[in-house]
């Protein structure tokens, strides 16, 4: 019982956060859930609860496909994603959240504090490829797949609703190659599916006022939304590794 408890707090913090930002919602589940689950059971509920998540906002918040602006970031996925996948059942968790959770604060910190950007403009596709990537191996790792290429998109100065339109359609591929990609390698087995039945229902009603409040904010407003989202998951995922270590 108390494993359901907390696979639904995470889930609800997490649907809200996701609804607000259109991704985090493993980042911030994990960082719930890694205090208590099971490494494993914690990265395929992240990944099937992120799925039936970005699919909610998909349905809720339309931002459009801009497939010419997507493409690289899917193309980089395909090569992480099975990278992600494989590297699981060998990684140590407590210290990938360490390095992974220090990485995004780092990251958001400076950005938030900075007043100018630095310009990525001149790695174009191909940075994007590799944001990509990045993002799909994450994703692979435990369905962290929204954050290296949000960051990204921000870096890039790209416009809130494009942004939120790449990252929430780079999310639904890669969440659900990486969900396929778990079943095949028995990541996630049969056995999980009573979590899978606390977490969809307990993040549905979180992400939709999340996107109502997403409707509301301008592009400044967004971006340090989706920093300090970025960063306050990083911390979190840090104290649960020191937690776990």
């Amino acid at each position: 019982m108390p494993d359901l408890l907390v696979l639904a707090l995470g889930a609800a913090v997490a649907g809200f956060v996701q609804g607000i930002s259109g991704f985090a919602f493993s980042m911030v589940a994990l960082s719930i859930w890694a205090w208590t689950l099971e490494p494993r059971l914690a990265a395929a509920m992240a990944v099937c609860g992120g799925l039936a998540g970005q699919l909610f906002s998909a349905a809720t918040v339309r931002r459009g496909l801009h497939l010419d602006a997507l493409w690289p970031f899917l193309a980089g996925a395909v090569l992480g994603i099975p990278l992600g996948v494989h590297a699981l059942p060998h990684l140590d968790p407590a210290r990938f959240r360490f390095v992974l959770g220090v990485l995004l604060a780092a990251c958001s910190v400076g950005m938030l504090l900075g007043r100018h950007l630095p310009s990525v403009a001149r790695f174009g596709r191909a940075g994007d490829l590799v944001a990509g990537a990045v993002g799909g191996a994450m994703g692979g790792l435990g369905g962290i797949s929204g954050a290296v290429p949000a960051l990204w998109c921000t870096l890039r100065g790209l416009e809130r609703d494009a942004q939120r339109a790449i990252v929430q359609n780079f999310n639904l591929v890669t969440l659900a190659a990486t969900l396929a990609a778990m079943i095949v390698s028995g990541t996630v087995r049969t056995d999980m599916l009573a979590g899978l039945a606390v977490v969809v229902p307990a993040l549905l009603l979180p992400s939709w006022i999340g996107s109502r409040i997403y409707l509301g904010l301008d592009a400044a407003r967004f971006r340090q939304v989706v920093l300090v989202v970025i960063g306050i998951a990083g911390v979190a995922l840090v104290l649960s590794a020191l937690r776990a270590g």
